[in-house]
């Protein structure tokens, strides 16, 4: 297929659920991700970047709202703005939980949003568009293996399960709509797009290594070099790894005629989204 023939399924809704997650620092694990330090931390450092992460996602869309027709319409991109918002503010409390139990999840969010406050500074509303896309691919293939790999997901405690389950969920239904806005943006190209993805590549790997490393540091873990080895495994073994893995799928990214949807999961979407209304009909 070519990428005009591409589009968002008609199965899919891109509607914002506000879930009200409660994470009491007490009670949670001090290793909620396979009951490991590197494993949790790495995913604690995602957590971090995400409230102002998706902040900036969503400024990049608004600004660029009025280029919305044809494959992405002003319902979809509503439907984006309020589902990274609620992310936004559902990972707020989850990282008040990380700093309740001693990690620096706040000054990684100060960090994070003078690098995208910069951003803001140095870079046209196109391009900052395009780096919204980007990023976006990555949590998209993040999120299709969080689905797809049940090793994650029975491997997070059953505090945190549900908050990752949503998120990944709700990064499928929108994963083309910052793309698709960015094709009717005047002057976008696929120069640019690929300049973009490598630069997001580089700057997102250097400050999740560095976050790794502080969150590790923090919590006495640094030297633990049996918790170092099972999470580089985990994430790099190969098509095995969970990053690692994702390489394909990334490197589709590059292709002239890529479209997030030639990565069809909308089945994902409606298992998963069935597992989590159960679980909350049963908290209810």
């Amino acid at each position: 297929m070519t990428r005009s023939t591409i589009a968002t399924p008609d199965v899919i809704t891109i509607k914002p659920t506000r879930m009200d997650f409660t994470f009491d620092a007490d009670t949670v694990p001090d290793y909620w991700a396979f009951k490991d330090p590197f494993c949790t931390h790495f995913m604690g450092a995602l957590s971090t970047l995400f409230p102002v992460g998706e902040r900036f996602f969503v400024d990049s869309v608004r600004a660029l709202h009025e280029h919305a027709g044809g494959a992405v319409t002003s319902k979809d991109i509503s439907g984006f703005i309020g589902q990274e918002a609620m992310h936004s503010l559902e990972h707020v409390s989850m990282n008040a939980m990380l700093e309740a139990k001693g990690l620096p999840a706040l000054q990684g969010e100060k960090f994070t949003l003078g690098l995208l406050n910069l951003a803001r500074r140095i870079l046209t509303p196109r391009q900052q568009l395009a780096v919204t896309v980007a990023l976006e691919h990555f949590t998209a293939i993040i999120a299709n293996r969080l689905l797809t790999d049940a090793n994650i997901m029975d491997n997070l405690s059953d505090e945190m399960r549900p908050i990752w389950m949503w998120h990944a969920i709700e990064e499928t239904e929108h994963k083309a709509v910052a793309f698709d806005l960015y094709q009717n943006v005047p002057g976008n190209n696929h120069a640019e797009r690929v300049v973009f993805q490598v630069l997001a590549t580089v700057i997102l790997a250097a400050v999740v290594a560095a976050f790794q490393v502080w969150f590790m540091a923090r919590d006495k873990q640094l030297f633990n070099l049996r918790s170092w080895a099972f999470g580089l495994k985990t994430l790099f073994n190969g098509r095995a790894g969970v990053l690692s893995g994702l390489a394909g799928e990334y490197l589709d990214f590059f292709k002239r005629d890529f479209h997030p949807w030639e990565h069809e999961n909308s089945a994902l979407v409606a298992y998963w989204r069935e597992r989590l209304d159960g679980a909350r009909a049963q908290a209810a």
